[in-house]
């Protein structure tokens, strides 16, 4: 059965969220209609992902970027129960542990719609992460939760979610780098562009609040990274805009300068200077996945992790201080033989074929209201 045109309302608002549901968007075709909260907007960054990844033009909400985390739920909500009132989706989709996907879950589940999560059960255990409580919250309401893999599932099931609402599709990252990441050829002439040699510097991003609101959390990762860098391995830092308003907020600019300090990085350039960095080193939730599929190690800067099954061959958990030279000391002390290892490895979050996967459960929860309508 084929879904009309706009049926499946498929809520974001960050550029991570976009990535990972392009190809969801994509299977879907007229039937996806993309709602933006706008938690994460401006040209330079979610403007250039929506024209880079090639995704369709979005509903677009108002006043919710930029503000506190309880204000951006309720305005997103509103305007969300707004739209599905006027405009009933067979289905919501939601990605993740953002705000936006929490207000898009619990719009879904005021005017009983069905609600699928992309990327359910994943867990740090920390209660200080406001993400973890997005997570628990949307996982609790919704009607199909798509695991990326078995621990994601275990995780559901401890927690006496009821098996029939879980699928373990796989991760949509994994078809998101294989799809945008830029050919051999184009590749080296971004290496030439930036004036780096392949397996010869070091990529970092520092974004999380927990490492850019302390200023002494800060000062420690980029002493770390400036630590790290030479005349023959640069460490490459594409600078967020509000990590860089928290630099010059603390005085630490100085800490720039060893650094080879560049503006954000579109999808594809980013994941092509990934794939032939010696060493990545981030906060990021993304990247933990991403240098699964590049066969790249990695150092996490962060207090905790809700993706384990990166950990270990690929990467490894280290706080905000002198544990970040040491680890990536240890990486790059493997060298050639270190990366070809890793390149040989399977990535844990799946082969591929996750939005495939999702599309067909969409199908099956959206064509029951499709038959009600009708009727």
């Amino acid at each position: 059965m084929s879904l009309p045109p706009r049926s499946v309302a498929i809520v974001l608002g960050t550029r991570p969220e976009l990535v990972k549901l392009t190809d969801l968007v994509r299977l879907l075709g007229p039937a996806a209609h993309l709602v933006h909260t706008g938690q994460h907007y401006d040209e330079e960054l979610s403007g250039r992902f929506l024209t880079e990844l090639g995704l369709p033009g979005p509903t677009f909400l108002t006043g919710v970027g930029g503000q506190s985390r309880a204000v951006q739920i309720s305005a997103a909500l509103a305007q969300l129960d707004t739209l599905f009132t006027a405009a009933p989706p067979l289905a919501v989709v939601v990605q993740g542990d953002t705000n936006a996907a929490l207000a898009g879950a619990l719009a879904a589940n005021a005017r009983s719609i069905p609600l699928l999560h992309v990327e359910a059960g994943l867990r740090s255990h920390d209660r200080a992460m406001p993400e973890e409580h997005n997570r628990v919250l949307i996982d609790r309401i919704a009607d199909v939760l798509c695991a990326a893999t078995g621990d994601n599932r275990a995780n559901l099931l401890a927690e006496g979610i009821d098996d029939a609402r879980i699928a373990v599709t796989g991760n949509t990252v994994v078809e998101a780098v294989r799809n945008q990441l830029p050919g051999a050829v184009e590749r080296a002439a971004l290496l030439a562009r930036h004036g780096l040699a392949a397996d010869g510097y070091i990529l970092a991003t520092v974004h999380r609040p927990e490492n850019t609101d302390s200023a002494d959390a800060l000062r420690a990762v980029l002493a770390e990274l400036g630590a790290l860098a030479g005349p023959d391995r640069p460490v490459v830092l594409p600078l967020h805009p509000r990590t860089r308003s928290r630099v010059e907020a603390a005085g630490l600019t100085d800490l720039l300068a060893p650094l080879t300090v560049t503006a954000p990085l579109g999808y594809s350039e980013f994941l092509a200077l990934a794939r032939h960095a010696a060493l990545l080193v981030s906060d990021s939730g993304g990247i933990q996945e991403e240098c699964t599929v590049l066969g790249r190690p990695l150092v996490v800067v962060r207090r905790s992790t809700e993706r384990p099954e990166a950990m270990g061959d690929f990467a490894e958990l280290v706080s905000p201080g002198a544990g970040i030279g040491r680890a990536a000391r240890r990486r790059l002390a493997e060298g050639p033989t270190g990366l070809a290892r890793l390149a040989a490895l399977p990535s844990p979050f799946g082969d591929g074929l996750a939005s495939k996967r999702i599309v067909a459960l969409l199908v099956a929860i959206a064509a029951p209201q499709q038959l009600a309508a009708a009727a």
